[in-house]
């Protein structure tokens, strides 16, 4: 399937799987996923592209959905949220029609990092970040073990988070 010229309305929306990256655009995704922050002229220059053909690949990978956003990677103890877990949550079978509405609820909590919707005997892995183990426990116990839709759950204690290079192969 051709991609849509700019400017174009596809049928339906293009998402990254869609989009062919070739070399240069490969290029400023790996230093970005480094360094998101880096100016349009650094990064022309670390990519090897005249400034305005590196800010135009950048708003088309953006356009087409391959750049998600940039974000602020905070530590959730410079909050005092000195306590995170990977929560593993089951739905009973009839709510797994509603997960979208399950995901927007579980987002819009503050204990709320990120969220995966997984494969295997749990629906949902859930990261959160609590400043004890009363609030965490006050969150399992409360929140998701008294939704109906939850068929159970798993906590698991993070004492250690290392962020991974960002993928670009």
């Amino acid at each position: 399937m051709p991609l849509p010229a700019a400017g174009d309305r596809p049928d339906r929306a293009v998402g990254p799987q869609d989009v062919r990256l070739d070399d240069t655009d490969r290029a400023i995704v790996a230093v970005l996923a480094d360094d998101a922050r880096i100016s349009n002229k650094d990064l022309a220059e670390r990519v090897g592209v005249a400034q305005s053909t590196c800010l135009a690949r950048v708003r088309a990978l953006r356009t087409r959905g391959v750049i998600r956003g940039f974000r602020a990677d905070i530590d959730p103890r410079a909050l005092g949220h000195d306590l995170q877990a990977m929560i593993a949550i089951r739905l009973q079978p009839d709510a797994r029609r509603a997960m979208g509405e399950f995901t927007a609820g579980l987002i819009r909590r503050p204990e709320v990092l990120e969220v995966y919707f997984v494969a295997g005997a749990n629906d949902f892995l859930v990261h959160v970040a609590t400043a004890s183990t009363d609030e965490l426990r006050r969150f399992v116990g409360e929140v998701l073990n008294r939704d109906r839709a939850v068929a159970g759950t798993e906590t698991n204690l993070i004492f250690e988070h290392t962020r991974a290079a960002g993928r670009t192969a």
